[in-house]
């Protein structure tokens, strides 16, 4: 895995982006990021939920999902750039969601909620760029009540070897330039995830050859 970026790093890149991230991962994913946030959505989110996006960056899981909780539901955008949530909250605002949705910002490694407060826990794509992943997943996890659910997608390595070998060569070059990367690089949290009980709901690979994601859903053990 490469070296992750520093926080800061990371803050000065997404706010450098912000007003463009949303075309900007759309082209480098073929838009098969969208795709995944809809998957997560559709099997995690259900009316009247309360739920945490970690990374929320610009908001287009977090609108998915408030969407499908209804009025009756509540969505916490919770990112490190509060560029990223300022352009959320235009979103927010034209979609007159202000009264299901709120926003706080902080590190997805540390996050300032007790245990067992969400219904529904979600990460698209922010788990990638993190300084320890794998610790960071763990934390959505202990946010998730007991029976509820995680929905995480995140990049992961192309089975292939030729098609290893060529991402590779293509992320050695983009890793030169951090507003391309994004920081952003394959991770691999479901064993841990599992091993603290998770039960896989579902799970499943989308993207190119060359760039795959890995989408998927655990529940939280009632008991």
């Amino acid at each position: 895995m490469r070296k992750a970026l520093s926080m800061e790093e990371l803050k000065g890149i997404y706010g450098h982006i912000a007003k463009r991230y949303d075309r900007q991962h759309a082209l480098i994913t073929f838009s098969t990021d969208q795709k995944g946030r809809r998957i997560l959505v559709e099997n995690a989110v259900n009316e009247g939920d309360e739920v945490l996006e970690c990374g929320a960056g610009t908001g287009i899981t977090g609108i998915l999902a408030a969407r499908k909780v209804g009025p009756g539901g509540k969505v916490t955008l919770f990112d490190l750039s509060e560029d990223m949530l300022s352009v959320a909250r235009e979103k927010v605002a034209r979609e007159n969601l202000q009264g299901s949705v709120v926003f706080q910002t902080g590190d997805m490694v540390h996050l300032p909620f007790d245990d067992d407060s969400f219904d529904v826990v979600l990460s698209t794509y922010s788990l990638c760029p993190l300084y320890d992943p794998v610790k960071g997943a763990l934390e959505l996890y202990r946010a998730v009540r007991p029976g509820g659910k995680l929905g995480i997608g995140h990049s992961t390595e192309p089975k292939n070897a030729i098609a290893k070998y060529l991402a590779d060569r293509v992320e050695d070059i983009a890793w030169h330039f951090p507003w391309l990367s994004m920081g952003c690089r394959s991770v691999d949290v479901l064993p841990a995830l599992e091993e603290a009980g998770g039960k896989v709901l579902l799970s499943k690979h989308i993207g190119v050859p060359l760039w795959p994601f890995l989408v998927f859903v655990i529940e939280k053990p009632s008991t």
